[in-house]
């Protein structure tokens, strides 16, 4: 057997296993396999599907489109959908977060982000302005600058030698304090980091920060504390960096606002949306950008410099209006700002005695749960024992879906398990699967502790 064809089979989370089930049908948040077994889909996949799935709402309004015309070209036309979507997002954003670019997922976002990012200081005459800081342990997309600017050393080591040059300043995480730091300094500490980079880069070479309001994939759920975004928003302003919000796992209503990053008072220059927007029913992302960034565009280029053939793709928009309209109609954001705690507290319940489980934290339907091998030093499992793939498993085969991630506190050591259901989940479906995530993490437990 070949190297990648037994990594097909024993593989983890980022490559397609054989053994995986072959998926069915959908129904609200319930996923069937062709062999008729149930899933409850407490992660909405990797946090895409916000209204669940099949709806035939959305699914009507696809057929719809589709039946007219599938896509418009940009450059020979506009569309209902594509003008709908933009003045849905607009409002949503509340800022003056009001002109974007569509693409086809966050990825194509983060891409755009940074394109736009380098555009505006170069139509400001400051071309010098190349270099982008990032935070470690932050996840922003497979493409190569999204990649480049991603602290995830799984994804990012057999590409190394290719990617831009990038920085990268401390995580901001309150469960993992930098040395010497207490929990009240942490903000503040880390925004002064952030501002000595910008100073050690010059900030003439500087052109963008992007950071993850709430961090996903690569940290499991991490919140930033209190008065972060408000100061890195001010250190940006102050040395002409664009602050750039990858908001494509924790946005679009994840956090229990539209925005994510609206929670800490603050609206960056750039903003990244994707999985939730058309909720996995079309693939759809858009890099959203301020009023100050679009006047600058426009006035030496006409607009910005970048996009591709599927931008703005009329069925893609016409998914993403039905979902926002129903997002809106039934007050989902609402719900789970509402709702969230509730989710939280079942967690802490459910798993908080459990020795093996450190932090349980989050935000709205996002919540994050990390392991460790240890309580009180917060020393994490063995990397060999993968156990946030074992835990995947125990939770396939009692029918639920949850979203574990491996090498958050090193990139090599580290277990989390995010749980992010649809926003329609009921109280008793959460309930459901956080007894279901209880019952997984526990056999998983014992099968490591057996060895």
């Amino acid at each position: 057997m070949t190297q990648a064809a037994a990594g097909a089979v024993t593989g983890g989370i980022t490559v397609a296993n054989q053994g995986l089930p072959k998926i069915d049908y959908g129904k609200g948040v319930y996923l069937y396999d062709k062999d008729g077994h149930q899933y409850i889909d407490g992660s909405s996949g990797p946090a895409v599907y916000s209204v669940g799935h099949g709806n035939e709402e959305v699914n009507e309004a696809i057929s719809r489109q589709l039946a007219r015309v599938a896509h418009g070209y940009r450059y020979l036309f506009t569309s209902d959908p594509l003008e709908e979507l933009t003045e849905l997002i607009r409002t949503s954003c509340g800022a003056d977060l009001s002109s974007m670019v569509f693409v086809c997922g966050g990825s194509e976002a983060v891409e755009s982000a940074l394109k736009l990012a380098l555009q505006y200081h170069s139509a400001r005459g400051e071309v010098t302005r190349r270099h982008f800081i990032s935070r470690r342990r932050s996840w922003h997309g497979n493409t190569l600058g999204a990649l480049s600017v991603s602290d995830f050393l799984e994804r990012r080591r057999s590409f190394e030698g290719a990617l831009i040059p990038a920085s990268f300043v401390s995580a901001v995480n309150a469960y993992r304090l930098p040395d010497g730091v207490a929990p009240e300094q942490l903000a503040e500490y880390c925004a002064a980091e952030l501002e000595q980079e910008i100073v050690r880069c010059g900030a003439q070479n500087v052109a963008a920060f992007i950071f993850e309001p709430v961090v996903g994939a690569a940290g499991g759920v991490v919140p930033a504390p209190d008065g972060y975004a408000a100061r890195i928003r001010q250190i940006c302003d102050r040395f002409g960096v664009l602050m750039i919000a990858d908001e494509v796992m924790c946005g679009s209503g994840r956090c229990g606002s539209w925005r994510a990053l609206e929670q800490d008072g603050v609206a960056p220059d750039i903003m990244t949306i994707a999985k939730g927007l058309a909720g996995g029913y079309q693939p759809l992302g858009a890099a959203v950008y301020s009023r100050k960034v679009s006047e600058v565009l426009i006035a030496a280029h006409g607009g910005p410099q970048t996009g591709h053939t599927f931008t703005g793709h009329t069925a893609a928009c016409a998914a993403g209006v039905a979902v926002q309209r129903i997002v809106r109609r039934e007050q989902l954001v609402e719900r789970v700002r509402s709702v969230g705690p509730q989710l939280l507290t079942l967690c802490r319940e459910s798993l908080g005695e459990l020795d093996a489980v450190g932090d349980i934290r989050g935000r709205g339907f996002f919540v994050g749960i990390e392991l460790v091998a240890d309580r009180k030093t917060k020393a994490p499992f063995p990397a060999e024992s993968q156990l946030y793939l074992r835990i995947r498993r125990q939770a396939l085969k009692r029918g639920l879906i949850c979203y574990p991630c491996g090498g958050n506190v090193d990139g090599i050591r580290g277990d989390t398990v995010i749980v992010a259901p649809p926003y329609i989940a009921t109280e008793s479906e959460l309930g459901e699967i956080v007894d279901k995530l209880g019952a997984a993490t526990r056999a998983a437990l014992a099968e490591l502790k057996a060895g």
